[in-house]
């Protein structure tokens, strides 16, 4: 394990060296934007809005004592949106989604010595293939979990008010009661994390992988695996540490 940790640290050190021009890397971080954030819209959209909608109705199908007020519905859902639904689970599906696409695209590449061909030019591989691809994960990870926030909020205003489980003003009223600016940051600094920890495990399980096709898919599972126990470690860390 700590031989293991030792490259990757070795690894994420090599992006640092010989670094591309600026202008070649913010190009490079454009193009890996698109497909990492853009392309992701619309996965983010659908989890965020119905994990908004379930959380509303079970929450009202728990909370039947007539003492508590339906504004407290709306409170639940908009705390477990910011503080966990929106991050984590948005970045969990997000480590499958872009984290198999980084991992297969960097195996693929080494398997077909495109690599290889990069170092020949004496081109920093590292540097020229991961740099824009974690610069852009760090990006556009937090617009994302934003996007999810606000979707998931208003699944949950949809799902509470055409069920009939509450009516618009109590759900309204839930959402603004004793809100804490800083879980938005909270939430934020989880999502740079989150976006580190894929995009980085991701690219050194592509960027080391060997053999052919089948060793390409093994590394997309085990890019994905690995990122999502990571996120599960760094989510319990981050919480006992900034809360």
């Amino acid at each position: 394990m700590f031989t293991i940790f030792g490259k990757f640290v070795l690894f994420l050190q090599s992006m640092l060296v010989r670094r591309e021009r600026v202008a070649v890397l913010w190009q490079r971080t454009v193009d890996e934007a698109i497909l990492i954030g853009v392309d992701s819209v619309f996965i983010v959209a659908i989890v965020s809005a119905f994990i908004g909608a379930v959380t509303c109705v079970q929450i009202a199908y728990n909370l039947t004592n007539p003492l508590i007020p339906k504004a407290t519905i709306g409170y639940m859902v908009r705390e477990m949106t910011i503080l966990e639904l929106a991050p984590t689970i948005t970045c969990i599906v997000l480590a499958g989604k872009v984290g198999s696409s980084i991992a297969g695209g960097l195996g693929t590449m080494r398997i077909t010595e495109q690599v290889s061909a990069l170092e020949v030019m004496g081109i920093n591989s590292t540097s020229y293939l991961v740099f824009p691809r974690m610069l852009a994960a760090i990006l556009m990870f937090p617009l994302l979990v934003i996007l999810a926030m606000v979707l998931s909020i208003l699944g949950g205003y949809l799902a509470g008010t055409l069920t009939g489980a509450m009516a618009p003003q109590d759900f309204i009223e839930g959402i603004r009661e004793d809100f804490v600016p800083y879980n938005i940051v909270f939430a934020l600094i989880k999502s740079v994390v989150f976006a580190f920890l894929i995009a980085g495990i991701s690219s050194f399980k592509g960027f080391n992988t060997t053999g052919g096709a089948l060793e390409v898919g093994a590394a997309s599972t085990g890019a994905v695996t690995n990122s999502i126990i990571a996120i599960l470690i760094a989510d319990f860390v981050l919480a006992a540490v900034l809360l």
